[in-house]
């Protein structure tokens, strides 16, 4: 199953609550704090929520 690393690039500060929430929610913290994650559904739509925030990279196993 392939895995994706999620890498904050902007910060979340003055973000409407809910992106804010979102960030926090998949493990990031800090600006090019960085998590690796499932490829499934439900990453995909919380990445398209705050796709400005994030860079992604598909991870092959």
């Amino acid at each position: 199953m392939a895995q994706l690393k999620i890498t904050l690039t902007r910060s979340a500060v003055h973000r409407l609550p809910k992106q804010r929430k979102i960030v926090k929610e998949l493990g990031l913290g800090r600006v090019n704090s960085s998590v690796v994650k499932p490829d499934n559904a439900a990453t995909r739509g919380a990445i398209f929520q705050i796709a400005h925030l994030v860079s992604v990279e598909e991870i092959k196993d």
